[in-house]
């Protein structure tokens, strides 16, 4: 992995705050230029965080089985994403691949860290186009000079298009692609596939990040989980911010966790009503194909992407036009809400049918 990162990166001595040089107990803290009393009576909103959230991060250990020794968190997965290009992206030399239609942010940062970004568009099925991505591997290590491809983002389940990949895939890959691969599982307790984690003691060069904002219904947090080796792990961790997750989203967090047999249920909830939501969808005369989903939301491909939209919108319920993205054209992402609220879309299609096709 040394090979991957940075110069700069690799021998980058991290700031040292005051939590990081104590990290025990004591009756006086008189170290970190802080208040010594709260205003909003919340326990410790005067005080630091921990910056490796190290209580937390056993706590997922505990819940998710995600290896304490193998995580960093992150003030959503967007910080980590711009943490690893960061790690191992040379400004206006190095380069990351994506496979569209995917999730926008990692094209975004990687613009702002001037970081040149190809693509490999999917096939129509949102398969993998692996004779296509051969082909640009090849090409890639061949022509290589000052800069080179450094990573490759892949999303499974996959935002927009709600499909996943196999762990045969996502080995493929593994095994084609010479720099970091980052496997964005934000969706993946919606599916019923084996999560990438399980690969990590087979490639060092794997990145797993995860979510609490989806499944766990913390969206306002900002909890993500970055999961890899322990060499990785520390290199996010010498450039995040020092203390990237406060305390009131750490402690949200823990509370969550506390909570895994009420979050299950509201998993299976969501899954009985994306099946009940998209058999509904597709008998729409303006819906032309809803796509298979392992995450919380469906895509469909409609008869008119922005006309729907925009009635529907005027009308109260807001979903995702996303036609002007490659490959989506026509078609909209729509989250699987409560029963009531996917009621009320529901009504809402029935409503654009008699006002267009009556």
């Amino acid at each position: 992995m040394k090979e991957l990162l940075r110069k700069n990166i690799a021998t980058l001595k991290p700031y040292s705050s005051a939590r990081t040089e104590f990290t025990g107990t004591a009756s006086v803290y008189l170290d970190a230029n802080e208040h010594y009393r709260d205003f909003v009576g919340m326990a410790d909103a005067n005080r630091y965080p921990d910056p490796r959230a190290a209580v937390l991060r056993r706590k997922l250990e505990e819940v998710l089985g995600l290896p304490f020794e193998h995580t960093v968190l992150g003030s959503g997965s967007d910080e980590l994403i711009d943490n690893l290009i960061r790690a191992v992206c040379t400004p206006g030399k190095d380069s990351i691949l994506i496979l569209p239609p995917t999730y926008g942010a990692y094209k975004v940062f990687a613009d702002i860290n001037d970081v040149k970004v190809h693509e490999v568009p999917l096939l129509p099925s949102f398969e993998i186009d692996f004779p296509a991505l051969d082909q640009f591997l090849s090409k890639e290590r061949n022509e290589r000079s000052e800069g080179r491809l450094k990573l490759l983002f892949l999303c499974s389940p996959n935002n927009p298009t709600g499909n996943s990949y196999s762990l045969e895939t996502i080995e493929k890959i593994l095994k084609i692609f010479d720099g970091l691969v980052v496997l964005d599982e934000a969706y993946y307790d919606f599916s019923e596939g084996e999560s990438g984690v399980s690969l990590l003691s087979k490639y060092d060069h794997l990145v797993v990040l995860r979510t609490l904002s989806k499944a766990w219904g913390l969206a306002s947090a900002r909890v993500g989980i970055a999961v890899g080796s322990r060499e990785m792990v520390e290199v996010i961790n010498k450039i995040k911010y020092p203390y990237n997750l406060g305390t009131p989203s750490q402690a949200l967090a823990l509370k969550a966790l506390e909570n895994a047999d009420s979050v299950k249920r509201s998993l299976d909830e969501i899954k009985k009503e994306r099946s009940r939501l998209s058999k509904a969808l597709s008998t729409f005369g303006c819906v032309e194909n809803v796509y298979p989903s392992d995450a919380n939301f469906l895509l469909l491909k409609v008869d008119d992407a922005t006309r729907l939209y925009t009635f529907l919108t005027e009308n109260g319920t807001i979903i995702r036009n996303r036609t002007k993205e490659k490959g989506l054209e026509n078609c909209v992402r729509i989250t699987v809400g409560s029963r009531n609220e996917n009621d009320i879309l529901l009504e809402g299609f029935e409503a654009y049918m008699r006002k267009y096709y009556a």
